[in-house]
Order: structure tokens, then C-alpha cells, then sequence
């Protein structure tokens, strides 16, 4: 549940980034002629499917996290990825695609175009959800910061609704350039862009405090108070399944057919 309102607040953030990146995509969706109602269950088709494919890299990444974790890795985990969000949001050129024009990744690219080429000559509500599938696998800056997030949580389910917050945080501002244009402008998109190191930075910093085990309540516990804590949370549920399977032999529901 902690990283609810973080994963939000990042999509709001990063929604100001994505109206300069993808905005250009939402105006152009295939919705000219469509009607008010059409309108509008297109441009959430489109936004729930880029949240979509968010939500699939969140359990692929936070499964990894998670086996990490399961291997004794989890506090490293945490301290790298903190130190990476740090790093990568005072050096932002560091997300800058260097990639040639041969290279796997560039042909990777080109494939996504083509795909998304094809799906806007279809005018249908399943072309706008895929397209906006499509979308989430496009490079992107912030995104690549979520999906460090995502790794460091450690648990799969966690980074799974850490990346569906991000995608729902992204959704107002992207729904409102999809319904009625770009109306934000460049300079207050650039004040805004300007807070999202800011945020990554002390994300970054509450995650290194995480793995550091500081015995600080909620912000960096003690590794073996987490132990404990799941120990008592297993012991309890044990309890309460053993209780309910004597009230059933007692009342003798088992044995009824």
C-alpha cells in the first residue's frame, strides 16, 4: 500500500511529460466524426491500454525483484535502485536512446511504428485499446524510472498496482489532450517537467533508507522486525484456518455430502 500515492503522484508528474511525447499520438487517435460518447470511450480505451501493458511490465519486473529478494538480495535491491533513480534523474542523459540504427532495439522500434501505422487506419473501440497497448512499449524517460521502482518493491503484486497507479496518474492529463487537444503549454509543461527529478530523487532516497535496515519505523525497519511481522501475519492466518476447520468438524459440516 506505500507505494500508492507514490506511483500516482509520479504518473501526475510525468502525465506533463507525456503530453510533449505522446501527445501527438492522442490528438491523432482515428476519432474524427465520432460522436460525444464515442469520443470519450475511445480516449479511455486508449489510456486504459497504455495503463494496461504498464501493469504487465510491474509483475514481470517486480517478479524479478522478488526472486532477488527470495535469494537474500532484497535490502541490495532497494539500495540500487534508489541509487539508479538518483543517479539517472540528475543525469537524464543517461536515458537518452543511443542506440544504432541497426541495433535490435532500433528494429524493435520500427516494428512498434508499423504496428501503430496499421492500427490507426481501423476505426474500432479494440483498435484504440491496442493502440494505446502498443503505446506502453514506447521508450520513455519517467517510464524507465517506474519500472526501477517496480524492481525494487520486491513483491510482484506491489509493483504490479505501483505501475497501475503510475498509468491511472498519467490518465487525466492524457484523456484531456485526447478529448480536447494539446492545451497545455510549452513553458508551464516545462515548470512542471522541471519537478520530476525532484520527486525521482526522494523516491530514490526513501528506497536507499528502505534497504538500509535503520530500525525507523514504516520508513526503514529493521529486517528483522519485517521477519517477524510476516511470521505473526503466517501464524495468525495458520490460527484462523485451523479455527474454522474445528468449527466445521464440530458442527459437523465436513461430513455432509
Amino acid at each position: 500500500m506505500e507505494f500508492i500515492v507514490p506511483g500516482l503522484l509520479l504518473g501526475l508528474v510525468t502525465s506533463f511529460h507525456c503530453v510533449g511525447m505522446c501527445g501527438p499520438i492522442a490528438i491523432a487517435l482515428p476519432l474524427q466524426g465520432a460522436g460525444k460518447v464515442q469520443r470519450l470511450i475511445g480516449g479511455l480505451l486508449y489510456n486504459l491500454g497504455r495503463t494496461t501493458t504498464y501493469i504487465i511490465f510491474g509483475l514481470i519486473l517486480g517478479s524479478v525483484g522478488q526472486g532477488l529478494g527470495a535469494l537474500g538480495f532484497q535490502r541490495w535491491v532497494s539500495i540500487i535502485a534508489g541509487v539508479l533513480m538518483i543517479i539517472t534523474a540528475l543525469s537524464p542523459s543517461l536515458l537518452r536512446s543511443g542506440f544504432d540504427q541497426e541495433s535490435l532495439f532500433s528494429r524493435f522500434l520500427e516494428k512498434i511504428k508499423l504496428g501503430l501505422k496499421r492500427l490507426f487506419s481501423i476505426r474500432s473501440f479494440g483498435s484504440l485499446y491496442s493502440i494505446g497497448l502498443i503505446n506502453g512499449l514506447l521508450p520513455c524517460g519517467p517510464l524507465y524510472m517506474a519500472f526501477i521502482i517496480s524492481t525494487g518493491t520486491g513483491n510482484a503484486i506491489t509493483a504490479a498496482l505501483f505501475m497501475m497507479m503510475f498509468g491511472l496518474g498519467t490518465l487525466p492529463l492524457l484523456f484531456a489532450v485526447t478529448i480536447l487537444g494539446n492545451f497545455i503549454s510549452i513553458p508551464l509543461r516545462n515548470k512542471i517537467n522541471n519537478f520530476l527529478p525532484v520527486l525521482i530523487v526522494v523516491i530514490g532516497i526513501l528506497f536507499i533508507l528502505r534497504g538500509l535496515n535503520l530500525g525507523i519505523p514504516y520508513l526503514s525497519p529493521k529486517e528483522e522486525m519485517i521477519k517477524k511481522k510476516v511470521e505473526k501475519t503466517i501464524k495468525n492466518q495458520a490460527s484462523g484456518l485451523d479455527d474454522s476447520m474445528k468449527h466445521e468438524i464440530d458442527s459437523g459440516d465436513c461430513c455432509k455430502n
